[in-house]
């Protein structure tokens, strides 16, 4: 098992409107799409970085948590 895998760090999306879209890209040297998730209001979602998942983006009004603190997507 790798050690991205280990890790239990998770993160927390809460939508703040309908169609909060959460789409995770790949790791490597080609960065793609590889899924996307859409929240209504008050939706939320609770994911961890993966050996395929290395960054996420989030469009629409959410808050997102992490261990390293809450920010507030407007």
């Amino acid at each position: 098992m790798s050690e991205i895998t280990n890790k239990t760090d998770f993160f927390v999306v809460k939508a703040l409107e309908d169609g909060v879209n959460v789409i995770g890209l790949t790791r490597g040297t080609d960065t793609r799409f590889h899924h996307s998730e859409k929240l209504d209001k008050d939706e939320v979602m609770i994911a961890q970085f993966t050996e395929h998942t290395s960054a996420v983006k989030i469009r629409g009004k959410a808050i997102i948590q992490t261990s390293h603190g809450e920010l507030k997507n407007e």
